[in-house]
This record gives structure tokens, C-alpha cells and sequence, in this order.
């Protein structure tokens, strides 16, 4: 895989990303942990992709610590976010 298909592919992710987060910020509390699991899952690819970048030399050592450090913040993030909705779903 070249640099540019992965950078592609990254650029693809963040933008599916963005639209998935918006549709579960608007959805109904009780349908928002089906749009919140779809974004998690895709958030593991970006990571997985922005990972194989680095290690093709496609992203500075630098440049991957910072953007890894905002990845785990925003896994975090998500992970709370969903953890959330399980304990105060009715199932």
C-alpha cells in the first residue's frame, strides 16, 4: 500500500468519522449506541492506518506521538461516552 492510498484511505476515515458523530449527537439517546459502536470500530481502523502510515515513513516520529496522544484522548472519550450509555440503558 502507498503512502498517498493510505493517506487517502486516513482522509476517507476522518470523514466518515465526522458524519457518524454528528447522526449520534442528533439520534435519539435509545439508538445512540448503535451509531457510537459503528464509530468506535472505525476509529480502531484510523488508528490501525495512521499507524501503518508512520511505520512507512509516511508520518514523522513527532508528528505521530502528538496525533497519538489526541487519538488515545478521543478513544478515551468515546469509550466513556459509550460505557454511559450502557449503564443507563434499560436492557
Amino acid at each position: 500500500m502507498t503512502r498517498y492510498t493510505l493517506g487517502v484511505k486516513i482522509d476517507n476515515l476522518f470523514t466518515e468519522l465526522l458524519g457518524i458523530t454528528i447522526a449520534a449527537q442528533y439520534t435519539k439517546r435509545t439508538d445512540k449506541l448503535e451509531f457510537l459502536e459503528e464509530l468506535n470500530r472505525k476509529f480502531d481502523n484510523l488508528k490501525y492506518f495512521i499507524t501503518i502510515l508512520w511505520e512507512a515513513k509516511g508520518l514523522s516520529a513527532g508528528k505521530y506521538a502528538q496525533l497519538s496522544q489526541k487519538l488515545t484522548r478521543i478513544g478515551q472519550m468515546l469509550g466513556g461516552w459509550i460505557a454511559l450509555l450502557k449503564r443507563n440503558s434499560p436492557n
